[in-house]
């Protein structure tokens, strides 16, 4: 790179420095700002356009274009070039630009004489915040190092702006994080809970953006990159043989060592900026690309570097994860991801969650439900927006997040909190008592757990047992495989805990979405329908005769009730069962005692098993309908989409015509039947199930009072009759005529 090039680069930057710590308004330094980047550069024009909302952006200052349109001048996403530059995220370098693809002429602005244009996105770690533009009459392409210049002036202009540096009058000029803000994302789990947030990884905020001496600050960039390495080196000399985990860490590594990640960053310090701004501006564009990769091997890859970027940007600031900020008294907690065991540490305190990513099925939507904490996951800018100590509402049920909200929101959602506290004191007057209908008939209503935490739940929710223990938590929350002594002090405490009630243990289920963090992972195109649960068990019996034995070892001689996931065909329960009887000959080998009395069972959770053959279901002595899985294959839906896993409904028809022959089948056999899943927890579906003929629902511990408290209130009879009507009229789904009968029942 030219010593010249770089030395206007870094008179621009001292220029611009010098604007931003004069004491003036927002509006006057962005005008100063136009001026001196046309100046510099040598155009006719530089415009600075930002957005006012997520759709709109706003020219915000100009110099060369007529100054009435400055506040007026407004364009869609994806309108214009300017457009076009905001809704990619890509520079947009024409020589004739009223023949490019997709201009839009402005008459307002007096651009009709400017033949070329430059425009480079205003962004911030993957935020898109504006676009910085110039143009010029003559006509001609911009050089690569003038492309470079302005991306450069951008970065800064990004970073001014988070810093609130260009605050003034209208939208467009409104202060970052003040503003409330709804956000969408997907349920991970249920509930609303209103509390402020708390960061699990705060950010690092640079405030010197531009240096006066590049050798000293390439002399920071090789001794901070130096400490990376040497870190690097020392997480892949302390990690397991665990190839995932090795594989990661390599990448990191291959990355710290990366020449041109490092000359792209010195670059950036030759043309002025600080080592921070050179790497956060590298870090920016990682993101942006990130965003624009579909292949899960490249994304992933770009991962690793935003997170080295951010181990790179906290050695060299100081800025680590202990910030002197204080948890809040009703934390909701913040992260872009986090681990069962990170999130097992804040346990119950946490009023709820906010993912940028995650999913349904991850193991922190697992934890979340276990401890029954309000989860939303995939909502998108929420780790750039959100601030320490913000304001906010979480809204399980519908997947939304109110960010600083106003008052009306924060009304409208306290009074539903009311309500919802309101309901839990109506059903705790009826926590004692059975769960009969007006018809007379019984159901059993049962709770599902995965964590000690969750056993006190059994006597306040009034539960009747567990229906479901999730055993491979303790398998999730580890580094490396539990021991079989640490298994039985666990199953212990659960058996304990529970007293009289009944413990159904599921043994361990794990791949597709559950994968343990030192197991080798498998590369499979669709792992919801490959190697998990039973298939490894059955591959990998150790680990299974390890834990049996446990679970045989916890009971000290008292009954013990476990149950196999995922079995698609009769074979797979024998040899499971086989497993069960090898485990008990062994212990009583050893001389321990075994269980007075063993009851198998197993999750119906693919349609091939429900129509296995009649000695199956002589043979299992109970079914538990996993009706989760079992919904996703029968509509051919992947619970993990939201595109699609939301068009399918539990009470369509075909579904519950399929239900039914399950519970006809268990019938003829006399094989109990129970439904376990998300549906046995949501009142106007437990209904709907109660009345086909499922006597026993497992669900989390909060759903148990709304459930019990309309069973008690529904004639089963007269509600089947109404799913009958409306499978004989051909209709879709009961849905809308079970909520008429409802409202008509009272």
């Amino acid at each position: 790179m030219a010593d010249g090039l770089e030395s206007e680069s870094r008179k621009l930057l001292g220029r611009l420095r010098d604007t931003m710590a004069e004491d003036a308004a927002g509006q006057a330094r962005l005008d100063k700002i136009t001026h001196l980047t046309a100046d510099s550069m040598g155009t006719e024009v530089c415009s600075i356009y930002l957005f006012r909302d997520e759709e709109t952006l706003e020219l915000c200052a100009t110099e060369g274009l007529k100054k009435e349109a400055v506040h007026q001048t407004r364009m869609r996403l994806g309108e214009g070039l300017v457009g076009r530059v905001a809704r990619t995220g890509k520079v947009v370098n024409t020589a004739d630009a009223p023949s490019a693809r997709g201009f839009r002429y402005m008459p307002e602005t007096g651009e009709e004489i400017y033949s070329s244009f430059l425009g480079v996105p205003i962004q911030r770690l993957g935020e898109k915040l504006g676009v910085l533009v110039v143009q010029t009459k003559v006509k001609r392409e911009f050089t690569s190092d003038e492309v470079y210049a302005l991306e450069v002036v951008a970065m800064v202009l990004a970073e001014m702006t988070e810093l609130g540096a260009f605050v003034g009058e209208g939208a467009a000029l409104t202060a970052r994080h003040t503003q409330p803000a709804m956000l969408r994302g997907g349920t991970g789990q249920e509930g609303t809970a209103e509390g402020h947030i708390w960061l699990h990884e705060p950010r690092v905020v640079v405030t010197n953006l531009v240096a006066d001496d590049p050798v000293r600050e390439l002399e920071r960039l090789g001794a901070a990159i130096e400490r990376l390495r040497v870190g690097v080196d020392e997480m892949l000399a302390g990690a397991s043989a665990d190839a995932e985990q090795l594989e990661v860490l390599e990448a990191y590594r291959m990355f710290a060592n990366s020449k041109g990640w490092r000359r792209r960053m010195e670059e950036d310090i030759a043309r002025g900026l600080s080592a921070e701004a050179a790497v956060e501006k590298e870090q920016s564009q990682a993101r942006a690309r990130m965003a624009q990769v579909s292949d899960n091997y490249l994304r992933e890859r770009l991962h690793d570097l935003d997170d080295l970027s951010n181990r790179l940007l906290r050695i060299l600031t100081g800025q680590g994860s202990e910030t002197g900020a204080t948890l809040p008294a009703d934390p909701i907690l913040v992260a872009r991801n986090i681990g069962p065991g990170e999130l097992l540490d804040y346990g119950r305190q946490l009023r709820g969650i906010i993912l940028e990513e995650g999913s349904v099925g991850s193991h922190a939507a697992i934890v979340a439900r276990a401890l029954a904490i309000p989860l939303v996951i995939n909502v998108a800018r929420i780790t750039t927006e959100a601030l320490n100590g913000d304001h906010v509402i979480v809204d399980g049920d519908q997947g939304v997040v109110h960010l600083r909200p106003d008052d009306t929101i924060v009304s409208a959602f306290r009074d539903k909190i009311a309500m919802q506290a309101q309901a839990q004191e109506r059903y705790a007057s009826i926590r004692g008592k059975p769960a009969i209908t007006t018809c007379g008939k019984r159901v059993e209503l049962h709770m599902n757990a995965g964590l000690l935490a969750d056993l006190p739940s059994l006597t306040n929710s009034g539960a009747e047992g567990v229906g479901l223990f999730r055993t491979e938590l303790q398998f999730l929350v580890r580094n490396k495989m539990p021991r079989r002594t640490e298994l039985v002090a666990v199953y212990k405490r659960v058996l304990a805990a529970a007293g009289e009630r009944p413990v159904v243990f599921r043994t361990l289920d794990i791949g597709s979405d559950k994968v343990l963090p030192y197991m080798k992972p498998t590369d499979e195109p669709n792992p919801a329908l490959g190697w998990r649960a039973i298939r490894v068990g059955l591959d990998r019996p150790g680990v299974m005769r390890m834990q049996l034995q446990a679970l045989l070892r916890a009971t000290e001689g008292r009954p013990l009730t476990l149950m196999f996931p995922f079995v698609a065909q009769y074979d797979e329960f024998r040899a499971a069962r086989a497993e069960v009887d090898k485990a008990v000959a062994i212990e009583r080998k050893l001389g321990h005692v075994v269980p007075e009395k063993i009851t198998v069972g197993t999750m119906l959770e693919t349609p091939s098993l429900a129509y296995a053959s009649k000695k199956f279901f002589e043979d299992v002595e109970f079914i538990s309908i996993g009706g989760n899985d079992l919904k996703q294959f029968f509509f051919a839906a992947d619970r993990e989409n939201e595109r699609v896993r939301r068009r399918y409904d539990t009470l369509n028809v075909s579904f519950l015509t399929f239900l039914e022959e399950i519970v006809k089948r268990c019938e003829s056999t006399g094989t109990p039947l129970s439904f376990c899943g998300e549906d046995a927890g949501r009142p106007i579906e437990a209904v709907c199930l109660a009345a086909i003929g499922l006597r026993r629902l497992s669900m989390r511990p909060a759903s148990i009072g709304p459930v019990k408290s309309l069973l008690m209130r529904t004639n089963l009879d007269a509600l089947y009759q109404v799913i009958c009507d409306a499978r004989e009229r051909g209709d879709q789904s009961v849905r809308e005529h079970v909520m008429e009968f409802m409202r008509w029942q009272g």
